[in-house]
């Protein structure tokens, strides 16, 4: 009875953490990608080439690639609940602001305010699951949690782009800050507190640390942290120049209706829910190898002047990315030792938006001056050649063992104290 009573506890415990990560990943994507959409009207604006323009989304994710790290180790000293409660208020705040923004490069200089204070969040979730929940779940979790980052991208984007229109660029902006405080103080309410306990720093023990803290755990990581990069460079050197694509002859779209390829980001939400699974029963190597082949054949799909097939191609772009992106990051937070988790997290992060701020702005710049097809040559390279790492430097699985031990170590902490 006991027992029943534990793990019902437990599954509550998880049921609300996974509910307000998941409301603050939706308010911090929707507020990053937000300006995406409306991408062209901004270039219009301004006087601006697709190239420049891309700059509102690759401040935003430069700065938050550099914020990342700090914060990361500040969260470890004050807490990482705080952490990302002042991360997600902030960001959607800065977020009602942006649309007051005089000119161009004030508008830049608020979004990389932005940008750090989405790091909080983005580099601090994977690492606060691992702690509330254990290795065990982790894989489901952090796939969960980047399911709700999805959704938010999404929402963000339809949101713009289908405000755009009747509101214009600055509307739009604002209607998806306010979406996003509301997400904001909804995650403030109902995240627990940090789980960290006397039992868990225990669990983190010096032999612990040391048995899986050495050279080969650091080499492992390299691999879906450059992943990461990679894969996120060139999807999001896609999506910022899809608007561009889907406006320009032969497709001649309204900035509304371009905005409907953003519903992509369901497929991606489903593929990055899934991902656990896909990785228990294939192995994360091949999980990942083919997540990538995936996203490679999708963006190849969209080089046709077809809008059935240029949206089918989204759509499975996005899916293998997604899961690509869930298997690497579950990958770096499952094999870092309890007590640099944090600072894993964080260095993962740190690569992802480097990959997405370079790679976004660099698609942009490609795509102005040489078109859609050579945009797809470079990124699908930069996807064939992330497969390629993987399958050089892991040429078979990782051992389970340490990861199971782990997760049967903090399963049977969570019955005995479960997260509230």
């Amino acid at each position: 009875m006991v027992v029943l009573e534990a793990s019902s506890s437990a599954t509550v415990g998880t049921r609300r953490v996974s509910m307000a990560v998941a409301a603050a990943g939706l308010s911090s994507f929707a507020l990053l990608y937000a300006p995406q959409p409306v991408l062209p009207q901004l270039a219009s604006a301004y006087g601006l080439d697709p190239g420049t323009a891309s700059l509102a989304i690759g401040v935003a994710t430069a700065a938050l690639a550099v914020a990342v790290l700090p914060l990361a180790w500040f969260a470890g000293a004050v807490g990482r609940r705080r952490v990302i409660v002042w991360s997600v208020v902030l960001s959607a705040l800065i977020g009602l602001l942006l649309p007051l923004a005089p000119s161009f490069p004030v508008l830049l200089g608020m979004r990389a305010v932005q940008g750090v204070a989405i790091a909080g969040f983005a580099g601090v979730a994977a690492a606060y699951l691992a702690d509330a929940l254990g290795t065990a779940r982790l894989a489901g979790a952090v796939g969960a949690m980047i399911a709700g980052n999805s959704v938010g991208g999404m929402l963000g984007r339809l949101g713009a782009g289908f405000a755009a229109e009747p509101l214009g660029w600055h509307g739009a902006l604002a209607a998806v800050a306010a979406v996003s405080l509301a997400c904001a103080l909804f995650t403030a309410t109902t995240l627990p507190r940090d789980p960290r306990t006397a039992g868990s720093r225990r669990a983190a023990a010096p032999a612990d640390t040391g048995a899986r803290a050495g050279t080969g755990v650091r080499v492992t990581l390299v691999v879906p942290v450059v992943v990461g990069a990679l894969g996120m460079g060139a999807f999001v050197a896609l999506y910022n120049a899809a608007g561009f694509r889907l406006a320009a002859p032969p497709l001649s779209l309204a900035p509304a209706a371009a905005s409907l390829v953003f519903l992509s980001y369901a497929m991606g939400t489903a593929s990055s829910a899934a991902a656990g699974r896909l990785t228990a029963r294939l192995g994360r190597r091949t999980a990942l190898v083919t997540a990538l082949a995936v996203t490679t054949a999708g963006s190849v799909l969209t080089v046709s002047a077809s809008l059935p097939v240029v949206v089918a191609g989204f759509a499975v772009l996005t899916a293998g990315f997604f899961a690509a992106h869930a298997v690497a990051n579950a990958w770096v937070t499952a094999d870092a030792p309890p007590s640099t988790r944090g600072r894993a997290a964080g260095l993962y992060t740190l690569f992802y938006y480097l990959g997405s701020g370079a790679g976004g702005t660099a698609g942009a710049v490609v795509y102005g001056h040489a078109g859609w097809t050579w945009l797809i040559v470079m990124t699908s390279a930069w996807l064939l050649l992330a497969a390629l790492i993987v399958l050089l430097t892991t040429r078979r699985p990782t051992s389970p063992a340490p990861a199971a031990h782990d997760a049967r170590t903090r399963t049977q902490e969570n019955q005995r104290t479960p997260t509230s």
